[in-house]
């Protein structure tokens, strides 16, 4: 087999067998970019020849790795996806880049997006939208597609993506692999370039549940340089990693399971949860009863500090700058108007504008305040649940991946296809996506696991032990 076909797991096993080294499987991704990702479009660029040649054989986890557009590292473009981002080569690298180059990484180049993670197809890019590798038809999910894309089309041995409202796992579910959104604070979010700085999470995706654990190994830990870093102790998470979820209980809550789920996704999570059943998990029905709140709560809270963020960028300091043609009477203000109106697209104009409002003088209590509250309302549903349960079972998404093109010209279909993975992001707490079927054609489909704030080792023993026993981790895609 390839060496960019296997798991990271397995590379580096064969790294301390001395049966291959770093450069060769460098080589090997190299290889497959070059000769794939003209149909998938999974990366926006990649790093120098001169880089690679640099990169070093003695270090300890010389994994290749895709990196999302969002993702600081020093001296290298990060654009976010958008025009308004041109040039701009940030000074420092994010604290998951520093942990990454220490651990001897080889960070291969950027990964395509939805422009400031604005979307949930990555469509919404300045650079055009990135393929599903199991049809190229569809679109890979958002706003991590082109991360999730380059895992399963063996594009990155693992990738790093942004989770806001479930940009992290739907797009695994989407690709057939595994994306975990850490709890908030869990990872480090300097560097990150802001979407919504109490929602956003930096978060692994990768080939397998045992990639997954050492990834967040990896990146995770307290950063004093990001003030909700959370203070406390990394474990170890690969001692999760055990085939035996004897005795847990796990929740399936009704509001997940409506009108609009896709009748295979259904019969896939229903197959999934008797699989646990069989390993000895326990399941029990719940409510969530805020769970209908979620997609307006989060479209306001959202927006609103995507509006706030987003006023940095007026051609003033970096990026893109265009001056009006002629004299004007305003020229300051005139400047931001045409840097703003050429620089950003239309979703990101779109949600800057949904935020604006929500924060407009005689608006912020009727909508961002009232938003704030249902959010604090939902994340009581769970701590709750949570008091009798280990974890909670529901879909990624209630569709597999759609078409590109199909649901362009309607935002709030779109928005819906984040209705199972928002609530994570409003409590705080993490989640994880894996494999666990496909549907007639041959399209992925996720099974979500949710877990109470900094139990991500409960998320990796139950995820294991479902890998562990299904096939579907070991599925191929033929380009």
């Amino acid at each position: 087999m390839k060496l960019n076909e296997l798991t990271a797991h397995e590379l580096l096993d064969l790294l301390k067998e001395k049966k291959t080294t770093p450069r060769e499987i460098l080589d090997a991704v190299l290889a497959r970019i070059q000769a794939t990702d003209a149909q998938i479009r999974a990366y926006v660029r990649l790093r120098s020849n001169a880089a690679a040649q640099e990169f070093s054989n003695g270090s300890a986890t010389p994994i290749p790795i895709g990196i999302k557009d969002n993702i600081c590292v020093t001296g290298e473009p990060a654009t976010c996806c958008s025009r308004i981002l041109e040039g701009f080569k940030p000074p420092y690298d994010a604290t998951v880049i520093q942990k990454l180059k220490e651990s001897g990484a080889y960070l291969i180049g950027s990964t395509n997006m939805d422009e400031f993670a604005f979307g949930s197809s990555t469509e919404n890019s300045c650079y055009g939208p990135t393929r599903n590798p199991w049809n190229k038809d569809c679109v890979p999910g958002g706003s991590s597609g082109g991360s999730a894309a380059a895992v399963a089309a063996r594009e990155a041995i693992w990738a790093l993506g942004s989770d806001t409202g479930g940009s992290i796992r739907q797009p695994a579910s989407f690709c057939g692999v595994v994306g975990l959104k850490p709890t908030y604070g869990r990872v480090s979010r300097y560097g990150l370039i802001a979407f919504a700085s109490s929602l956003d999470q930096i978060g692994p995706i990768t080939r397998d549940v045992e990639d997954c654990a050492l990834l967040l190994g990896i990146i995770a830990g307290y950063d004093e340089r990001d003030s909700t870093s959370a203070d406390l102790p990394v474990p170890d998470y690969t001692r999760a990693l055990v085939n035996d979820v004897k005795g847990l209980k796990i929740g399936i809550p009704g509001e997940y399971f409506v009108e609009g789920i896709d009748p295979q996704v259904r019969a896939a999570i229903g197959a999934a949860i008797e699989v646990l059943k069989q390993r000895g998990a326990t399941f029990h029905e719940i409510s969530l009863p805020h769970t209908e709140y979620a997609i307006a709560a989060y479209y306001i809270v959202a927006t609103a500090e995507a509006s706030s963020n987003l006023a940095r960028y007026d051609g003033v300091q970096y990026g893109l700058r265009r001056q009006p043609a002629g004299t004007r009477k305003t020229p300051l203000v005139d400047m931001y108007e045409e840097t703003r109106d050429a620089g950003l697209g239309n979703e990101a104009k779109r949600r800057i504008m949904l935020g604006t409002y929500s924060l407009s003088s005689g608006y912020y209590d009727d909508y961002y305040l009232k938003g704030l509250k249902v959010r604090t309302l939902i994340k009581q549903d769970f701590d709750k649940a949570f008091l009798k349960l280990d974890a909670i079972i529901t879909p990624t998404a209630p569709t597999t991946a759609f078409k590109i093109g199909e649901k362009a010209d309607n935002p709030l279909s779109m928005y819906l296809s984040d209705v199972y993975t928002i609530s994570a992001n409003l409590s705080g707490i993490p989640a994880i996506s894996i494999p666990c079927g496909f549907s007639k054609e041959r399209l992925p489909i996720g099974l979500q696991i949710l877990a109470k704030p900094f139990d991500e080792a409960m998320l990796f023993r139950i995820a294991y032990t479902y890998e562990q026993n299904t096939p579907w981790h070991k599925e191929r895609v033929s380009l």
